[in-house]
């Protein structure tokens, strides 16, 4: 690659963005989102496709304005100014992104050990090494993650369209009729599953300074790749409950897709669905630790983690390998299943807010008002119906968590700032906003 040539395109960005999204997501999210809305889940498909339009929408008019490798920590600066509102819940959606991590990886561990039968190695060690992988592609730099995204991404989209393709011939009208319909509320408790099977979009920002004419590529690149996976995730779901009784999805649960595919395609099929699982984890823990990556490194240069995010390794930062680090103890001691919900919760909260400082700043960014707003109001109305629903059926602690979540990202950016002394500056590519600075008191 030439020094002046960007490692994204429109088709690398759309690819990088497929291969976030569609990864463990699907594959496990039919299962259970199906478990609470039965044959609706394909309309939980679609109104969580269109949360992610709207917020799609306004973090790329977001990203053509405030150009940053940080994506939403950088919006966060620029919504609510350089301070530790701003600094706090930049750090936390930036361990909420090393959570997701290691909840992928630790899927991929546990596919893995299932489906290529080694007994004798944990699902931990295949998790382990599956990032391990990912960390030295991402220190080759961003031109060998656009390449090594397109190549898993054309793969895995080339198996899944090809099932649904074949599956949809088999449906059976009676287990996708009216008689068979849960109560419209269930489906509305399902998006928070659905709309979590499309959290990965935002890491099309995060390539903004990597990116040819992000003027013209970035919004577009976003559009597509959202319609795509929500057309995809829509066909795919109906194929599924189409073709099987609600009470084998729930039981197959986390492999609910693979089990589709067997009664077409026999037990080969079982298999080939299962390797894709494996492919889609992967390609998600690539393009995740890619915005991760870049993440960490504005969040440095903002002053709200150590300098040593920002120094040089190879063709990337050695806040890959600090990032790394801090996924293995969770990868090995935490519940990523209880820790991963509070997470994506967390997730959805932090992005409704950096829509709220979108309003801000509106007429800058020329976008859509009522699109601006539609976007914050959906966040945090899946954040909601989320909330509620899991307090209910599994944790009722749920808000005491995430509340302390915060509140702990706020401690720690005090405790931070007071070591360091550093005073925050907004980062983007346009040349005209100030470096960070240290300052020692008494100077």
């Amino acid at each position: 690659m030439t020094p002046n040539k960007k490692a994204f395109g429109l088709w690398s960005a759309v690819f990088l963005g497929i291969g976030s999204m569609v990864g463990a997501g699907i594959f496990i999210v039919i299962g259970q989102a199906g478990a609470i809305a039965g044959n609706l889940v394909w309309l939980s498909f679609i109104l969580g496709g269109i949360a992610a339009l709207l917020s799609g929408y306004s973090l790329a008019k977001l990203a053509v304005a405030y150009p940053s490798r940080g994506g939403i920590v950088e919006y966060l600066v620029q919504g609510y100014g350089e301070g530790i509102f701003s600094g706090s819940s930049g750090v936390l959606f930036y361990f909420s992104q090393l959570i997701a991590i290691a909840a992928v990886a630790k899927s991929f561990g546990a596919y893995a050990v299932t489906f290529m039968h080694h007994g004798g190695i944990s699902e931990n060690v295949f998790a382990l090494g599956i990032v391990a992988v990912f960390i030295l592609i991402n220190l080759v730099g961003a031109s060998l993650v656009a390449k090594a995204e397109n190549i898993i991404v054309f793969i895995k989209l080339t198996v899944l369209i090809t099932f649904v393709a074949v599956t949809l011939f088999y449906v059976d009208p009676k287990l996708l009729s009216s008689g068979e319909m849960p109560p419209l509320t269930q489906m509305l408790f399902a998006i928070g599953l659905t709309f979590f099977a499309y959290q990965g979009f935002s890491v099309i920002t995060n390539t903004v300074e990597d990116m040819e004419n992000p003027k013209k590529t970035i919004l577009k690149a976003m559009i597509i790749t959202i319609v795509f996976v929500g057309l995809l995730y829509v066909l795919t779901s109906l194929a599924v409950l189409g073709n099987m009784p609600l009470a084998e999805v729930v039981k197959a649960k986390d492999y609910a897709l693979a089990q589709a595919a067997e009664p077409m395609f026999g037990s080969l099929g079982f298999k080939i669905m299962a390797a894709t699982a494996l492919l889609a984890t992967a390609s998600a823990i690539n393009a995740t630790l890619y915005a991760a990556t870049e993440i960490g490194y504005t969040l440095a240069k903002e002053g709200n983690l150590p300098k040593v995010y920002t120094y040089n390794i190879h063709e990337s930062y050695e806040g890959l390998i600090v990032s790394g680090v801090f996924i293995i103890p969770m990868i090995l001691f935490l519940n990523l299943t209880q820790i991963t919900t509070i997470a994506a919760l967390v997730v959805l909260i932090i992005q409704g807010l950096t829509h709220i400082g979108h309003l801000f700043h509106i007429k800058k960014t020329g976008a859509n008002l009522i699109l601006v707003l539609g976007a914050a109001f959906s966040m945090f109305s899946i954040a909601g119906l989320t909330l509620y629903y899991t307090s209910i059926k599994e944790m009722p602690m749920i808000a005491i968590y995430i509340l302390s979540a915060f509140l702990l990202a706020f401690v720690v950016e005090v405790v931070l700032r007071l070591i360091t002394k550093r005073v925050v500056s907004k980062q983007t590519s346009q040349g005209l906003l100030q470096t960070v600075e240290e300052k020692i008191l008494g100077e």
